[in-house]
């Protein structure tokens, strides 16, 4: 499935959400950057995954790894000159002391971002585990120079191949089937496969899951779904070292005296813009219920890194929390799912988790929201669904006398003379690389639908300063909220911008059609306006019309090791002739190989075509016979002219 990156205020953003994973695809000896999907992480930086994807991060497949033995890991980590592993520091290590020791193997480059954020998660659990003696991870590098190389191995206490060692690299690559990185094996003292998912699961358990074996990860899970049957405020928030959190001041408060009170678990990054600005907000409430005794209380989940910020948070706020860096904070984080921040997590006097996340509720309802029941919500829902059935433009972008937008000469445009239009409202930032990567599409769908249409844009910033605010919408042909904007506040809640790029549609009468609009326009383009369900089911249509009679299957002179299946794609990069392809190809997922359908279909690299089956409904275009129904084709490496035998 393919997904959205966004980025999220601009902050370092080191929460339980999503972990991208980069691609090296190769063709002909080279790397290339792919378009693809996501899997879930842990501790993502600035960058997260929402829906479609425009960019070149993927996902490392869930493939069947080679099973060793303790002499075959040997003999794959060394060459006929070197029987040794190297550290950060120059010291060689000979292979022979890994003998009777868990192995982790670490795919990972310098270049890739998603390796850079998984990194210190990994030097963390490391070092909690090193201890044992009876683990060690050899690091496999996919940098492009030594110097790459030596800077991104200088943060690693484990060992290495080393660089000057390409051939054992490339090998180890091969032995595994990396498809992207960062990827992580795991492999017993034996030299047997742990698991390919070491990412994942380190990502989502830490050092908690050693010794990495299918059998530890089910006991936590079986674990954890236990404690969501058996929910209560101590299993929540206590562990087997502490039966307390802390005051502002630091004194000790039991947990049991939380008991039959409505907690609010409150997950808190102090460097996240979007948790300080809802803070004081919150703060605002929560002395509110206290002023009339209301039996309510909230516990702070802090996920900050630096000590200092903690303290500084702790300063600031009225209610309790838990330690720094306690272990609690990121089991917390998994156990509630938690997706984006601010999160205010409402767990019942009965210990039960009455709400995952009343943060949007408080913004917009403030203390009414309290004690946030399901009737509450029920009403909210109502008024919500009301407000909806009766939006205009007017009622989106007026707030009292700030009235207008404006344009590229600086002038104001009246909100009332769009009125009418189709409206899309682009919410993005200069500073964040998905909004740079997806601006140069928006700009040239922008001039495609406007020749055609009544329409505009209007640009919603998320910059820090104005200066950044000016630079990138000179880049941009259309309307835009001043910078600075209080409406932008309250437009980000309506539109529920938890990251950007955002693309919100409205229609000629002001309501909303689609908050999904980027996707559109990077799968469709300017095809998509209006943007509305029945154009999508009209382009689906005809993309289901165009692949009408072609086989599901084909086998092909360029990947003979299996068939090709015919796969609907967002984008790909053809391994027949190195051009990007989007909507069809015929594809094997086990080996990240793609084929346009015209290389298949005319017997491009002089492969020869040969249709076995029952033919019925031909169609040519001149050479190759191209519209089939249920046939199995045969593409076999041939001389001969591409011609139908």
């Amino acid at each position: 499935m393919d997904q959205h990156f966004l980025c999220h205020g601009g902050e370092d953003l080191k929460i339980p959400l999503h972990l991208s994973v980069a691609v090296p695809k190769r063709s002909g000896g080279e790397r290339r950057l792919v378009f693809g999907s996501v899997v879930p992480i842990v501790n993502a930086s600035r960058i997260i995954r929402f829906g479609d994807f425009f960019g070149v991060c993927t996902m490392a497949d869930n493939v069947e790894v080679d099973v060793h033995d303790n002499d075959d890991i040997k003999s794959i980590l060394t060459s006929t000159e070197r029987d040794y592993l190297v550290r950060n520091n120059g010291d060689k290590v000979a292979i022979s002391t890994l003998k009777g020791k868990k192995l982790g193997l670490y795919f990972s480059a310098s270049w890739c971002p998603p390796c850079q954020r998984f990194t210190p998660n990994l030097v963390e659990v490391y070092n909690e585990l090193i201890p044992k003696g009876d683990l060690e991870i050899v690091f496999i590098s996919a940098d492009e120079d030594i110097d790459s190389f030596t800077a991104y191995f200088s943060k690693m206490p484990w060992l290495a191949v080393p660089f000057s060692d390409s051939k054992t690299r490339e090998s180890l690559d091969e032995s595994f089937k990396v498809n992207g990185i960062p990827h992580l094996v795991f492999l017993d003292e034996n030299g047997k496969l742990l698991t390919d998912r070491g990412v994942e699961i380190i990502s989502e358990y830490g050092s908690e899951a050693y010794p990495f074996t299918p059998e530890r990860v089910k006991e936590i899970k079986d674990q954890e779904e236990e404690a969501r049957k058996n929910q209560s405020l101590k299993s929540i928030l206590e562990s087997p070292s502490r039966g307390f959190v802390i005051s502002p001041n630091g004194k000790k408060v039991n947990i049991t005296e939380l008991e039959g009170k409505t907690v609010g678990l409150y997950f808190v990054l102090s460097s996240f813009k979007r948790s300080t600005d809802f803070t004081p907000t919150l703060v605002k409430v929560y002395n509110e219920l206290k002023s009339k005794q209301e039996n309510f209380e909230i516990v702070m989940i802090p996920l900050d890194d630096k000590e200092e910020s903690f303290k500084k948070e702790l300063e600031n706020i009225p209610w309790l929390s838990l330690p720094f860096k306690d272990k609690k904070c990121q089991k917390l984080s998994r156990y509630f799912e938690l997706s984006t921040l601010p999160t205010l997590v409402i767990i019942g006097p009965n210990g039960k988790t009455l709400h995952p996340n009343v943060a949007d509720a408080i913004e917009e309802h403030g203390v009414t929201a309290y004690p946030f029941t399901p009737d509450i919500f029920a009403e909210f829902e109502k008024i919500e669904k009301a407000k909806q059935e009766s939006q205009t433009l007017e009622s989106v972008l007026v707030s009292e006398d700030l009235d207008y937008v404006i344009g590229k000469d600086g002038n104001k445009v009246r909100i009332s003379d769009l009125v009418g239009k189709h409206v899309l409202l682009y919410f993005s930032a200069q500073w964040c690389p998905p909004c740079r990567a997806f601006t140069p599409k928006l700009v040239e769908t922008y001039h495609e639908i406007k020749k055609k249409h009544d329409f505009e844009v209007v640009f919603i910033s998320s910059d820090r300063d104005k200066d950044a605010f000016d630079e990138y919408y000179n880049t941009m042909p259309w309307l835009a909220l001043p910078f600075g904007d209080e409406r932008k506040q309250s437009l980000s809640r309506l539109f529920k911008v938890n990251g950007i790029p955002l693309l919100a549609a409205l229609g000629p009468t002001g309501k909303t059609v689609t908050t999904e609009a980027r996707g559109l326009i990077l799968d469709h383009g300017a095809e998509a306006f209006p943007f509305t369900n029945e154009r999508l089911a009209e382009i689906e249509a005809g993309y289901a019309d165009m692949a009408k009679g072609w086989p599901d299957k084909v086998k092909h002179g360029l990947h003979e090791e299996h068939e090709l299946v015919l796969t609907r794609s967002q984008e790909y990069i053809c391994d027949g002739c190195d051009e990007e392809g989007k909507i069809w190809g015929y594809s094997c997922e086990e080996c990240n190989f793609d084929l346009h359908p015209d290389c298949v279909f005319k017997g491009n690299n002089g492969k020869l075509v040969e249709y076995k089956g029952k033919t019925e409904g031909w169609e040519c275009d001149g050479e190759v016979a191209i519209r089939l129904r249920k046939l199995i084709m045969v593409i076999e490496a041939s001389n001969s002219t591409n011609k139908l035998r």
